[in-house]
């Protein structure tokens, strides 16, 4: 290809250099014409990805600032977590880090925050050193801050965690010895609930004695089941006997356990593959609902929907009469704790009258023991609506109104004005 051929390939293409990028023009080049991204060079390409990401760190960093500031008017951490949570709806867990996150920067660690500010360092790298020293004293903080800020910048995750448990455990060596008796106090048992009906449970600051042989028995069993018959493999047998151990104690059969599954009568029956509901997880397949529908030991019970909204109207035998055990009802109708994006299972939780009458279904709610005590404080405002929803406004004034999620899509009428169905 001729000089003159090929700048008229690249005769309208944006003129960015490769070491700097204009990210707003490019902002509005896209916003005009995102075909723009098959004109540009791989060398363009590459450089528009490395500015954006420091441009990205700037504004994290802006963020954590904000956050900071925040924190120092507001004496509950919890508390503005579940703001910042409902803000930009993310999890409670993730806005508490972040808060957490930002206290550290602002407080102990300015000269890895300046590395935000100037888009050397984004938050997740930044949230390792944060994390790496949460241990440290003010003081030794400060320290391992100074000794850091020239080796980071052009380090990824993994590095920057070794880095800081160095210098942290070299600044204070007696504290990291206190530091693993005191992650040993803290060891706990994690479910954190994925996709498509698969969940990972772990077992979170165990002693390394104690894992290496725990590891030890479930492989020893699984090698020992592992014949020519078996044709499942190694990592798929300790799994198995893992579960099967805690469930039973003996790598045999698993025991009982309760959990809220929500699958429509067609897809139990296998007329259709819709996707059911597992409290406190989401949705998962319809082969796997239906091989937990149809345990030995599984309890069916009905539940009528309002074929109009998704929403539950009855549960059991008979139409529901606020008479008839308002608290199953409200677990079963809420499935998960009313706080928008909390998902603890609505059976971990407590029910609550916010109406005149305890037998009021609609004014009665499904709150996890940490929202319920978020709802009791004045500088938080939670109303029940008439038609159930859940009105509520944080002290800043973010106002979030929320019900529980329908069963099902909602269903057009019937073409019949005649034709009358409860629901599905």
């Amino acid at each position: 290809m001729s000089n003159s051929t090929a700048s008229a390939d690249h005769a309208d293409e944006p003129n960015l250099p490769n070491e700097t990028v204009d990210l707003s023009l490019l902002l509005r080049a896209m916003h005009a014409d995102l075909g723009i991204f098959r004109r540009l060079r791989p060398e363009q390409l590459m450089a528009v990805i490395k500015e954006s990401s420091a441009e990205i760190a700037r504004l994290q960093a802006l963020q954590l600032h904000c956050l900071a500031g925040m924190r120092r008017r507001r004496s509950d951490a919890r508390e503005l977590a579940s703001e910042l949570a409902l803000t930009l709806h993310i999890t409670d867990n993730r806005a508490g880090a972040m808060i957490v996150a930002a206290e550290a920067l602002a407080e102990r660690l300015p000269r890895t925050f300046r590395l935000m500010d100037r888009g050397q360092l984004d938050m997740y790298r930044a949230m390792k050193v944060t994390d790496g020293t949460s241990w440290l004293s003010d003081h030794n903080a400060r320290i391992v801050d100074v000794l850091l800020e020239n080796r980071l910048a052009n380090k990824n995750p993994t590095q920057i965690r070794r880095a800081t448990a160095y210098a942290a455990m070299k600044i204070d060596s007696a504290g990291a010895t206190n530091r693993t008796s005191q992650r040993r106090a803290e060891r706990r048992v994690v479910l954190h609930h994925q996709a498509e009906g698969i969940s990972q449970l772990s077992v979170d600051n165990t002693s390394t004695d104690k894992a290496n042989a725990a590891y030890s028995r479930i492989d020893r069993i699984a090698r020992a089941l592992k014949n020519g018959d078996e044709k499942r493999t190694l990592d798929q047998l300790r799994a198995d006997v893992a579960l099967d151990l805690l469930l039973s104690g003996k790598g045999g059969a698993a025991g009982k356990v309760e959990v809220f599954l929500y699958l429509d009568l067609e897809t139990y029956l296998g007329l259709n593959d819709n996707p059911a509901e597992l409290a406190g997880h989401g949705h998962i397949p319809a082969e796997l609902a239906r091989h937990i529908a149809t345990g030995p030991d599984t309890t069916l019970r009905r539940v009528i929907t309002d074929p109009l909204t998704g929403q539950v109207i009855e549960v059991g035998k008979f139409r529901y009469r606020p008479s008839v055990d308002v608290e199953e009802f409200v677990r079963v109708r809420d499935r998960e704790c009313r706080q928008p994006g909390c998902p603890r299972p609505a059976q971990n939780c407590v029910t609550e009258s916010t109406g005149s009458s305890a037998t009021d279904a609609d004014s009665t709610l499904s709150y996890c023991i940490r929202h319920r005590r978020l709802k009791d404080r004045a500088d938080w405002q939670y109303q029940v609506l008439g038609d159930g929803r859940l009105a509520i406004t944080t002290p800043t004034g973010q106002k979030v109104e929320a019900m529980p999620p329908p069963l099902h899509e909602p269903r057009p009428r019937p073409e019949h004005p005649g034709e009358e169905r409860l629901g599905a």
